[in-house]
């Protein structure tokens, strides 16, 4: 066993060497004094503002209701908010609601108004604004709305400082998608220069290259300690090395084992959790994973803790269905080792599915996600096993997001999925038959009629039984093949503070600053 782990690991190793010069987006490196376009790292220091690595563009309209990229959603939090919004405990507070009172049977839920909340272009926050943002995310004039949560609204009533909302039926969730952001209703450049109400106010985006963000002076709540952030794309995982290195780049989140054992003395490395999904993704419509053996199969054929081990280090916490560990009352732990490392039990189900003799596949893999590269690689060895031979297909993250996750053209995919909010329902409504996020095509008549139980739970404890009868449903039927939720290590300059973890896929930077 020993010899066949080195042997994965070397080739790990000879395959990343091959494959990590993939991808585009900002080469900017510094000189050897750390010159860059933003000044050295002690010029940042003396001007109070930070550059930020993250490893792809965000999505091409930054305008909150419409993003889909999760890397989009983790930068923007700086900039928008909601009535109410997410803590680093897990914990919901009013934001541009001063205060909230939910009926006892969930059904009405109450806010007011907080005073002198202002948008980033000057103009105060006022009802006609929150009740547009709300509206706006429930429309079902052209399909599906943007928060098909909303659509459980049977009435919204307001006057100038109090919102009243009543809902269909009571649902303990709701409250969380109202995390989302409030906008100006008379304002229609938020695809280009979006304008919110958070600590940090939009300034300047290059595409490819970077997003500039500023402290927002006239913030209701707490100010932000930094006076400007700079987001710099970098999609190369060798430049990447070299910028932290050389002084170009203050912080990176989700870094590999390996490029965080090359940093020095100049940074600390932080760890959380990524708080993702990610999974070997199948595509339910193509073959050979129509067919529900071949996906069982695959999971049998699938050592993650081996994968943890060989490509994170033993980082990363293993997982079973559609949900992480972080939210704890929806995991369900026992499906973690449903499909136990069991590659004769996976020849014998290839075999009665029609395929003894195994078969060709293609895992598509955004090249700027060097995680994912890592897992695939990895995948690679442990699916020749059963006799499957499967060929990694890299491409940008831009492509990744039309052909793999918006147009449906893919065998497999390895990915994070993420909850934009902190609900299950965020993470299983997407592989109901009808969802339009629903990109792996699953299809399962006994999953749909969950859910719509779950949409008229009595009561939270109904609502969360339901959610964990659907994950296991998802696990038995092998949708996908689930590995982990990936721990997040973070490298922050050493003389920085402050950065705090959240149980979503967020970055907020309104905390961090220069220690005294």
């Amino acid at each position: 066993m020993k010899k066949r782990l080195l042997a994965l690991l070397l080739l790990t190793g000879l395959l990343s060497a091959a494959l990590t010069g993939c991808g585009g987006g900002s080469t900017e490196q510094a000189s050897g004094d750390g010159q860059t376009a933003n000044g050295s790292a002690g010029a940042r220091a003396q001007t109070n503002e930070i550059v930020v690595g993250i490893a792809q563009d965000l999505d091409e309209s930054l305008d909150p209701h419409k993003a889909v990229a999760a890397g989009t959603k983790e930068v923007m939090f700086n900039v928008f908010e909601g009535l109410v919004k997410p803590t680093p405990d897990g914990d919901l507070i009013p934001a541009v609601a001063s205060g909230y009172t939910v009926s006892p049977d969930q059904t009405v839920y109450t806010f007011t108004l907080r005073e002198g909340v202002l948008f980033h272009n000057g103009d105060p926050v006022e009802m006609e604004d929150v009740v547009y943002s709300i509206e706006r995310c429930a429309d079902d004039s052209e399909g599906t709305p943007l928060i098909p949560a909303l659509s459980a609204i049977s009435d919204i009533q307001s006057d100038e400082t109090t919102l009243t909302i009543t809902l269909a039926q009571p649902d303990s969730e709701f409250l969380s998608y109202l995390t989302l952001a409030v906008l100006p209703a008379d304002y229609d450049g938020q695809d280009t220069a979006p304008v919110g109400t958070g600590p940090f106010k939009f300034v300047s985006r290059a595409a490819q290259d970077s997003i500039v963000l500023e402290r927002f002076a006239d913030y209701w709540g707490t100010p932000a300690e930094l006076d400007k952030v700079t987001f710099r794309i970098i999609e190369n995982a060798d430049s990447l090395v070299m910028s932290l290195q050389s002084g170009a780049i203050d912080l990176f989140s989700h870094l590999t084992t390996t490029q965080a054992a090359q940093l020095g003395d100049d940074f600390q490395i932080l760890e959380g959790t990524m708080n993702l999904v990610q999974a070997l993704y199948l595509n339910n419509a193509v073959e050979p994973f129509s067919n529900e053996k071949v996906r069982q199969a695959l999971c049998y054929a699938v050592d993650k803790q081996q994968i943890i081990d060989l490509a994170f280090d033993g980082y990363g916490s293993p997982i079973g269905s559609s949900m992480y560990p972080a939210f704890q009352k929806y995991f369900v732990e026992d499906l973690t080792d449903y499909y136990p490392y069991d590659p004769e039990r996976a020849m014998e189900l290839l075999a009665e599915a029609g395929y003894p003799d195994g078969f060709t596949m293609t895992i598509t893999v955004p090249s700027n996600y060097q995680p994912h590269i890592d897992t695939a690689q990895v995948l690679v060895e442990q699916l020749k096993a059963v006799g499957i031979t499967a060929e990694i297909q890299l491409v940008e993250w831009g492509t990744w997001l039309d052909e793999t996750y918006t147009n449906r053209q893919f065998q497999s995919t390895v990915v994070g999925v993420d909850a934009s909010n902190m609900t299950a329902r965020a993470l299983l409504e997407r592989f109901t038959s009808t969802a339009g996020d629903n990109f792996i095509n699953y299809s399962d008549s006994d999953y749909d009629a969950l859910f719509a139980q779950v949409q008229t739970a009595a009561d939270d404890d109904a609502r969360t039984e339901l959610y964990k009868e659907m994950e296991r449903n998802l696990t038995e039927h092998a949708a996908n093949v689930y590995i982990q939720d990936l721990a997040d290590l973070v490298a922050l300059r050493t003389g920085l503070e402050g950065l705090r973890f959240y149980p979503i896929y967020v970055l907020d930077l309104s905390t961090v600053r220069y220690a005294q």
